[in-house]
């Protein structure tokens, strides 16, 4: 390597600023050979020519588009080597990158509204599989009342990968989870008996749908069916009286679990 004066070539700290480079990696490339300062001063310091430097600028080029230092190597030095193949080829593979990213990007757009909006479901969508008396306000209702509970996200993160035949489907198994409810009280199924404990937990996995639910959060929830007006109605129109025998029989299956019913709390 020939001498040089500090004024014929760049520090190896000069070419780091100049192409948003760190030293680490400039020393690196010279280490493997891949771009070696031509220069050095006196004093034994290195110093990188201009044509140095214009090396240095198309790896960082072939760097950034993502090609591995070995091919960089042979882009650059193999007379042989078809340039255009490789970068056509890393094209391709940055193609398939930004597929991906695009469709990650979409996966976020959506699981962002479901945390804001919960259903993402247009209202005719909603009336369709849930019914003409649901009412499409209720999801932003829960949102405003529960939207700061792990429950909630743990139910935004189910709704944001379902669509409406996703849905269809749970709103089918609670439909036939209440069907079958009606018809055991019907029946005259008692509380603590072995129907009624297989209803209970038939209740769970159905709604595990929407977010895992322990047996002391599912007391609270059959309470609430009793003692809010609208969940009520909807029992209740189902089978008069269904409302509180839900939780009668949920009451019920609690106890036999080693839970009081009276101090169960939300988890």
């Amino acid at each position: 390597m020939p001498d040089a004066t500090d004024t014929d070539g760049l520090t190896v700290g000069q070419v780091s600023a100049r192409l948003g480079v760190t030293v680490r990696a400039l020393h690196h490339w010279d280490e493997i050979g891949l771009a070696r300062p031509s220069l050095r001063t006196a004093a034994g310091y290195r110093l990188y020519t201009a044509g140095d430097l214009e090396r240095l600028h198309r790896i960082v080029v072939y760097r950034e588009i993502g090609l591995g230092l070995d091919r960089i190597r042979d882009v650059l030095d193999d007379s042989a080597a078809d340039v255009p193949g490789a970068l056509r080829a890393q094209r391709a593979q940055v193609a398939e990158r930004i597929d991906r990213l695009q469709r990650l990007g979409a996966g976020l757009d959506r699981m962002i509204d479901a945390h804001e909006r919960g259903l993402l479901l247009t209202a005719e969508q909603q009336a369709e599989i849930f019914g003409p008396r649901w009412d499409p306000d209720w999801p932003a209702q829960a949102r405003r009342r529960y939207g700061d509970t792990a429950q909630w996200r743990q139910y935004a993160e189910r709704s944001a990968s379902r669509g409406p035949e996703e849905w269809q489907a749970v709103a089918d198994a609670m439909t036939g989870f209440e069907r079958a409810l009606g018809e055991a009280m019907d029946a005259g199924a008692a509380p603590g008996s072995p129907e009624a404990d297989q209803l209970v937990e038939r209740h769970r996995e159905v709604f595990a749908s929407y977010f895992p639910l322990t047996r002391q959060m599912q007391v609270c929830l059959a309470r609430m069916y009793e003692a809010d007006p609208g969940f009520a109605a909807h029992y209740d129109g189902i089978r008069p009286g269904l409302a509180a025998w839900f939780r009668r029989i949920v009451d019920a299956c609690a106890r036999a679990h080693g839970i009081d019913p009276d101090t169960a709390a939300w988890e």
